[in-house]
């Protein structure tokens, strides 16, 4: 399920050397970072840095964050977002939209289980106001969904459907997309074109959803609609999920037009590797499956789970590792289980007869 204001994504990691470095001095410089922030920006870095309690700031820096890595794919966002929330970040029961935005980037870092305690203590506290109940309502369905319990998710899905506050009309698209995912895939589309319409209407999450409902169908009109979920929502998993499109119709040229110069992002460099390597492009196609390589293994020295879904793609699409393939893909399927996992998992074990 893709939510309106958080979306889940797979985020990129900094490439590293094969063997880790140590700097000789605190003065050596070992990495330098894209200047993302303005001068506002880091003004209120600044100002935020000098009282770190300032709740209302620490909550507009760490939301700022949390938009740049669903656009840009780089978990050092994230961390950014953290530390923007660092003293109450500990607290078992801190400020509803801290907690809330804690349950956000553990949900975006695969630490389910976590995102989903904070929800549920948020959905429970008395007074916790209806924008973030309904937010929190909407977030614990899509991870509920990703999980593969669809009877929870939808049981959410119809509360804010029922309620009588802003989130109704997302209940309603919420209730589509499972609908879509459950046999009723005329009738979910028939009501996402009719809420696409409604006044207030998340246009990006509903132009994906269609997207990717045609998609799954196999009906030409996929294009469109990611083209234009792309021109309201121009972030890592739309890019990617296009790229999928594009990738399964050979269409080689095209997609490297649509993810040149977005490869800091994981998802992305993997899809674009692919297409190279498939066009033949092994100038550059070499370069790409080292550089993930790399990130892969950067990855795994940090502990960094939740990346099995990309790793089962690598192995079965760039390395023709079909046994490696099969293990991601089943360590995938233990946590992830929406349609994309069950196609890659249904191919690893072909793949490996």
């Amino acid at each position: 399920m893709r939510i309106t204001l958080f979306l889940l994504c797979c985020l990129a990691l900094p490439a590293v050397a094969e063997q880790p470095y140590t700097p000789t001095s605190d003065t050596e410089l070992v990495e330098r970072l894209p200047k993302r922030l303005g001068a506002e920006q880091r003004r209120l870095r600044d100002q935020l840095g000098a009282a770190p309690t300032n709740l209302p700031l620490a909550l507009q820096l760490a939301r700022e964050a949390i938009a740049r890595s669903r656009a840009l794919g780089d978990p050092r966002e994230l961390g950014l977002a953290q530390a923007a929330l660092a003293p109450w970040w500990s607290q078992p029961a801190p400020p509803a939209p801290v907690r809330l935005l804690r349950a956000t980037i553990a949900q975006s870092q695969h630490r389910f289980d976590a995102a989903l305690a904070d929800l549920d203590a948020l959905l429970a506290t008395p007074g916790t106001s209806p924008t973030i109940q309904a937010q929190a309502e909407l977030n614990r369905a899509a991870l509920l969904q990703l999980r593969g319990r669809l009877s929870e998710a939808q049981a959410g899905c119809q509360r804010l459907a029922d309620s009588r506050g802003d989130g109704a009309l997302h209940g309603r698209v919420c209730l589509a997309e499972l609908a879509s995912l459950q046999g009723g895939g005329d009738a979910a589309a028939q009501e996402l074109a009719r809420l696409a319409r409604q006044p207030g209407a998340p246009a990006g999450w509903i132009a994906l959803l269609r997207a990717e409902l045609a998609h799954r169908r196999g009906e030409p009109t996929a294009e469109a609609l990611y083209r234009s979920a792309l021109d309201l929502n121009n972030d890592v998993y739309t890019r990617a999920a296009y790229a999928d499109w594009l990738l399964e119709r050979q269409r080689w040229p095209e997609v490297v037009a649509l993810l040149q110069g977005q490869a800091s992002a994981d998802a992305l460099l993997l899809r674009l590797a692919i297409a190279w390597q498939r066009s033949g492009d092994t100038a550059r196609a070499k370069p790409a499956v080292a550089e993930l390589q790399a990130r892969f293994e950067a990855a795994g020295l940090r502990g960094d789970g939740g990346h099995e879904r990309e790793l089962a793609r690598f192995a079965l699409d760039l390395q023709g590792d079909a046994k490696a393939a099969l293990a991601h893909a089943e360590a995938n399927w233990a946590q992830q289980r929406e349609p994309a996992d069950a196609l890659l998992l249904a191919r690893a074990r072909e793949a490996a007869r």
